[in-house]
């Protein structure tokens, strides 16, 4: 049974159907940077420039992504036992769910049974459709209750509903963020950064979502693909997304970022390679 650490420790995504379409748009919205170097400016090493070309799109690395953010949605290393947790966290964006966070009420988890009722017509999960639709961008409840997570529970034991679920957190935050990390000319550490910040903020156009967070570092420091320094952009990227993370009271622990990737970049491992030690909300975590 999943036990959440406390409200806090559970993402609040600020995705809706129409800004899920703007996160698969990023690649091409902020790719277009000029990749040549500056004079007198560092640059990536030839190694770490070959580890970005596989980066966290590689399985082992893709893995290690899953239990770091596993560790602050859920407080555990075992994210495959997330597939069937549901619950209501108070934070005004209806049932939370599933291995990303998957939300009632905005648009991710009604995209995610859709594709699981296109695959496999019939589940569980399709006759809460038309609910689905219409708590969509509210906290409600209705049509939902009280069948509705037992109904999640018991798709949950289908390898259809885990594979669709798989599939929404690449095309909707996994794959974005390494598209547009990989462009930005960041190894695994900043892709993962990406990534994590996408899951939380999602891909929106407000002031606190993943484009805007890019913005702010863009205008503090320059990242690898415009000659920039990979460590001093990732420093300003996690600057800004700390401040994101404080415009939100349910995001103000900003422990998966002062004492994670924090650490991470503090220790050069830009590759994010392990042995991995950090902490997320007090909670020692490890990856050997």
């Amino acid at each position: 049974m999943h036990h959440p650490h406390t409200s806090t420790s559970r993402r609040t995504t600020r995705l809706t159907r129409t800004a899920g379409l703007a996160v698969l748009a990023l690649g091409l919205t902020f790719t277009a940077i000029p990749a040549t170097a500056q004079p007198g400016v560092p640059t990536s090493s030839a190694a770490h420039l070959e580890a970005a070309a596989t980066g966290l799109d590689d399985p082992a690395k893709k893995d290690i992504a899953m239990q770091l953010v596993s560790s602050a949605e859920n407080s555990t290393l075992d994210w495959k036992a997330q597939y069937g947790y549901i619950e209501d966290i108070g934070d005004g964006r209806g049932y939370t769910a599933g291995i990303i966070g998957f939300c009632s009420g905005t648009g991710d988890m009604l995209d995610l049974v859709e594709l699981y009722t296109e695959r496999e017509p019939g589940n569980a999960l399709a006759s809460y459709l038309p609910a689905l639709r219409e708590v969509d961008g509210t906290d409600s409840h209705e049509g939902l209750d009280p069948g509705f997570t037992d109904a999640w529970a018991e798709a949950a034991s289908d390898p259809a509903f885990e594979q669709a679920q798989n599939d929404e957190r690449d095309r909707v935050y996994f794959d974005p963020a390494v598209r547009q990390g990989k462009a930005d000319g960041l190894g695994t550490l900043g892709q993962f950064a990406y990534y994590d910040a996408i899951v939380m903020h999602g891909g929106g156009t407000d002031a606190t979502s993943f484009g805007s967070i890019r913005q702010r570092a863009l205008a503090v420091a320059s990242p690898p693909s415009q000659g920039g320094d990979e460590t001093a952009y990732l420093d300003a990227f996690l600057d800004a997304r700390v401040w994101a993370m404080k415009q939100e009271e349910a995001h103000s622990d900003t422990s998966r970022v002062d004492t994670a990737q924090r650490v991470f970049l503090r220790n050069g491992n830009l590759d994010l390679d392990p042995p991995l030690d950090w902490k997320v909300y007090g909670d020692s975590f490890h990856i050997g």
